[in-house]
């Protein structure tokens, strides 16, 4: 799949509406008496319906960035619009329903609850949103291809198949944007190969996908790639 123009460069991103605008996006933490620039002056536009890898060596920024995309961090500098709402001066109240319902998260270690079921694990977000989850939880496990699995603890389930539930949670509140930190990192290649074709299919459904990922051919697979180094968007 061919790369789209420069990540950094607003206009690269058309004239469709934009999931996410960050402009000058920074993030700094103290440490000790000196003050570490996590991610610096960062701008570019994701469209809604995209399907981006952020990239880049350990310690980039890459999860800093990714934080700030899901309203889990808040930034020290510059503006970030998710959906065209201007996300950077929310309260933590209104962060978190920001979070629960038009943000889906997917994480390298799975993060099931193991006591509940793969039915269970997906309806979460329902159940803390107090909507009705039972249609939406059958429509997520076929589309994740664990219909036959629903009654099972995660315990029971292969890596494969406990990020597949993972990614059926996260989709659970119909997100304006999924994030997927290391979605592969801890599955073997072929498995791996499976979520990456799961991802394009979501992609190709229409949902706006941000991943971040050393996964070669994860990154490949993205429409467009975002290059961090040392905090700062790469040419």
């Amino acid at each position: 799949m061919s790369t789209a123009p420069h990540a950094s460069s607003p206009s690269a991103a058309g004239t469709a509406v934009a999931a996410v605008v960050a402009a000058g996006l920074g993030k700094s933490y103290p440490r000790g008496r000196e003050t570490v620039e996590a991610l610096k002056e960062a701008s570019f536009e994701i469209r809604s319906g995209e399907f981006v890898a952020i990239v880049g060596p350990s310690g980039s920024g890459k999860t800093t960035l990714l934080n700030l995309l899901g309203c889990m961090d808040t930034p020290t500098a510059g503006t970030l619009h998710l959906g065209g709402q201007e996300v950077s001066g929310l309260s933590e109240p209104e962060r978190t329903r920001l979070r629960r319902d038009r943000i889906g998260f997917v994480f390298q270690h799975f993060g099931l609850v193991p006591t509940l079921t793969v039915a269970e694990n997906v309806a979460l977000p329902a159940f803390f949103a107090r909507r009705p989850a039972a249609q939406r939880v059958d429509e997520l496990l076929d589309t994740v291809g664990l219909s036959a699995r629903r009654n099972h603890r995660p315990h029971e389930l292969s890596g494969g198949e406990m990020q597949r539930v993972a990614i059926a949670r996260a989709l659970m509140n119909h997100p304006l944007l999924l994030l997927a930190d290391e979605p592969t990192g801890n599955l073997d290649s072929e498995t791996g190969d499976s979520i990456l074709r799961l991802f394009q299919r979501l992609h190709a459904a229409g949902l706006t996908l941000v991943v971040v990922t050393h996964n070669p051919a994860l990154a490949a697979a993205a429409a467009r790639r975002i290059p961090l180094r040392d905090g700062r968007i790469q040419p």
